[in-house]
């Protein structure tokens, strides 16, 4: 089992998408059959299998073992992944693009890059996979808490200023045997999370330390 796959035909994000099928993709990050999920879920066994032939057709649950059981076969199944995640190139033309933001600054443009970023990864991910690949990556996460908006631009300002720099001293855009990266530096405000509960997600609004 993969630990997170990228989802790209808009035919198989559909059928991830459905509220059944999502809950049985969640239940078969252990393998489990059509009367295992239909007991821990609460659904009629034909309803549960109906959709696990959906989702096996999209190739988002396999079979990994047939056992018969009072005179007939029981399918085994698991998720080919234990989360996922849906690319923008689902949407087709559709989807967000970096190059029509205007607005460098915006909430936007954010939203833009970043989806960007799953499209592309998910892409290079897939096609290492089948190559029997490691796909070379580097990610940094953390987080910071500026003491005023004063700050949290000098910051900005400082950070700009380094990536410049490292950026000038290691591209070599001639480089017989390189390779191109793309990096991707960005700053958001944490969300608040109130509530969590399993059918929605309560999120305070913006305050006033939030939008500054």
């Amino acid at each position: 089992m993969l630990s997170v796959d990228v989802i790209e035909r808009p035919q198989a994000a559909a059928a991830a998408l459905d509220p059944v099928r999502s809950r049985l993709l969640a239940a078969l990050a252990r393998p489990g059959s059509a009367s295992s999920l239909a007991a821990t879920l609460g659904m009629p066994r034909q309803l549960v299998n109906y959709h696990l032939r959906i989702l096996e057709a999209h190739e988002l649950v396999r079979l990994v073992e047939a056992r018969p059981r009072r005179g007939l076969t029981e399918r085994i199944m698991q998720a080919t992944a234990a989360s996922y995640v849906v690319s923008p190139a689902a949407m087709g033309d559709a989807a967000s693009d970096p190059d029509r933001e205007t607005d460098r600054l915006s909430a936007g443009y954010l939203v833009a890059l970043a989806a960007r970023a799953v499209r592309e990864v998910g892409d290079l991910l897939h096609r290492a996979r089948a190559a029997g690949k490691r796909l070379p990556t580097l990610s940094l996460d953390t987080e910071i808490r500026f003491r005023s908006p004063q700050e949290r631009a000098a910051f900005t300002d400082e950070l700009a200023a380094a990536v410049t720099s490292l950026v000038a001293r290691y591209h070599d855009a001639n480089a017989p045997d390189g390779r191109r990266f793309r990096l991707l530096v960005a700053a958001h405000p944490v969300p608040r999370v109130t509530a969590v509960v399993p059918t929605e997600r309560t999120v305070t609004p913006l305050s006033a330390e939030d939008s500054t």
